[in-house]
């Protein structure tokens, strides 16, 4: 009951780490919205969207196992990755499950809350775009690298932007941006998960008319081929060139790294 009538928070990024901050989130609310990035597309999450033209499901896979209400039992069973066989080899029982539950229920959006039923979650999970997008980055040299998982891996990163640059944002994602109390932008690499989710219009938009308390949560560990060589203040730089200033209130790292 005291998670029940606790505050409306919403997690934005992807990757490993939001998964670790709802799992602290989670016992202390269950109003809790999970906004998470659609542009992976390497690994199985990028098999599916290729073969089905699905939305890629890693992320979404991993935010719910970590609200799920038996998240040991659970975690291993949606985390399993198949070893073996021509079709099956590489992909995860979780992202199996999202896609048969969107063909059952006859779209993403209806397929996750069903799925979320069965694992019981605590809070809710809404990618930041329903549309097909890419994750594409300007290099320092010039060259233009399309795909997340190609990202990091050619050089020196100057800028990321998406292909189509205006989609539009899911629009469960800005109501909760908007009702929010807290919001955490991460931790999770700056290029690949944070600015994802914030190169969408409509989410920047929201995130700055909401009246919520804003935290930035710096990663503590450096991204090779991303973040080489970078401080706090070099994570911050790079989110206020790309989506300007006065973004959020308060950045939490760690405080033995120089600013």
């Amino acid at each position: 009951r005291i998670r029940q009538r606790g505050p409306s928070v919403v997690s934005m990024g992807g990757g490993t780490g939001q998964g670790v901050l709802l799992r602290g989130l989670k016992e202390i609310t269950s109003n809790l919205t999970a906004v998470v990035t659609v542009a992976d597309d390497g690994g199985s999450s990028g098999r599916l969207r290729r073969d089905f033209g699905l939305m890629p499901p890693g992320d979404i896979r991993n935010c719910l196992t970590a609200l799920a209400d038996s998240e040991s039992l659970m975690a291993k069973l949606v985390h399993y990755r198949f070893e073996q066989g021509d079709g099956l080899k590489g992909h995860s029982l979780g992202n199996l499950l999202i896609a048969a539950m969107r063909e059952i229920e006859g779209g993403m959006d209806e397929g996750i809350e069903s799925l979320s039923k069965v694992l019981r979650i605590q809070g809710n999970i809404a990618p930041s775009a329903m549309s097909d997008v890419h994750l594409a980055a300007e290099l320092e040299d010039g060259t233009i690298v399309v795909g997340e998982s190609e990202i990091g891996n050619r050089g020196k990163i100057k800028r990321v932007f998406l292909q189509p640059r205006h989609v539009a944002a899911n629009e469960d994602a800005v109501s909760a941006i908007l009702a929010a109390d807290l919001i955490v932008i991460g931790p999770g690499s700056v290029y690949t998960s944070i600015l994802p989710n914030l190169l969408v219009p409509d989410i920047v938009s929201a995130l700055r008319a909401s009246q919520a308390v804003k935290v930035y949560v710096c990663n503590v560990a450096t991204e090779p081929g991303e973040t080489d060589n970078f401080g706090p203040s070099d994570h911050v730089r790079v989110l206020t060139e790309h989506v300007g200033t006065d973004l959020f209130h308060y950045v939490v790292l760690n405080s033995r790294t120089d600013v």
